[in-house]
């Protein structure tokens, strides 16, 4: 009985975002976001990136281990973990800027949680909340397609000038 109510619940939000996913034309006419999901300078909320992919959960990094990219500070549980990211930032850093991929994939912006994450074909993706994560978890290949069409579209500027 639960799962029949969760199920509706999550269907009805599912057709409520699908009914308002941008057009490409309404995406180029957005406000525009950094480049990056930063809170205060600090990407990922201070989560280290490479522990994703090395412990398979999100792991807050030390103010020790810090490393300035894309205008960014990105932290790290070690040195070994900030090195393995210097060497290829690009595969560490969360998609479409660490902002919740759902949303990216109706053509929208949501800040992404570092608690809502999940590793497809070796990049790392965040969501905004659970239900977001659930909504992206239901076609994740057609999210992730639409995503990497409405992210370019989507206007951007600089982290320096977020001011």
């Amino acid at each position: 009985m639960l799962y029949s109510i969760f199920r509706t619940v999550t269907l009805s939000a599912a057709l409520l975002c699908a009914a308002c996913a941008a057009s490409p034309d309404e995406i180029a006419h957005m406000r525009a976001v950094t480049e990056l999901d930063v809170k205060g300078n600090l990407a990922l909320q201070g989560y280290d990136a490479v522990a994703y992919f090395t412990q398979q959960t999100p792991t807050r990094g030390d103010p020790a281990f810090s490393y300035t990219w894309n205008g960014a500070q990105w932290q790290f549980t070690s040195e070994d973990h900030l090195n393995t990211f210097k060497r290829d930032p690009m595969r560490y850093a969360p998609q479409f800027g660490g902002y919740c991929a759902y949303a990216v994939s109706i053509g929208k912006t949501a800040d992404g949680d570092p608690k809502q994450w999940a590793i497809v074909d070796d990049k790392l993706y965040l969501n905004n909340n659970a239900l977001a994560m659930t909504l992206w978890n239901r076609d994740r290949p057609g999210n992730i397609r639409a995503g990497d069409v409405n992210w370019p579209l989507i206007p951007k500027h600089p982290i320096k000038d977020s001011k």
